[in-house]
């Protein structure tokens, strides 16, 4: 499965949501690919949960797992976190605080 049937799945819908509001917020290509990759993971990582009902322990909780389990370097979490947070604010326009790396 690809990652941005993740998104179709977990909520009809969600996958186009998400791209426009990347085109609203006109961010660069590359920026998308990335956002797209990181909600992608977050939804699967907490699947069969919608992202509507996900708050920020399960955004730490995943973010944990990013740092301590996968061991990604700062740069790289740094743009899943960034992702999280768009997801939230600009594609549920909802404000879930995000957890900061240690």
């Amino acid at each position: 499965m690809y990652l941005t049937e993740a998104l179709e799945q977990s909520e009809p819908g969600l996958f186009k949501r998400v791209r426009n509001a990347i085109h609203t917020q006109r961010l660069n290509q590359r920026t998308e690919q990335t956002y797209l990759h990181w909600i992608s993971r977050f939804v699967l990582f907490h699947q069969p949960r919608t992202p509507e009902t996900l708050e920020s322990a399960d955004q730490q909780l995943f973010l944990l797992h990013l740092q301590d389990r996968i061991q990604l370097s700062r740069a790289r979490f740094n743009q899943a976190q960034q992702a999280l947070t768009f997801f939230y604010e600009d594609v549920l326009h909802k404000h879930v605080p995000v957890a900061r790396s240690a």
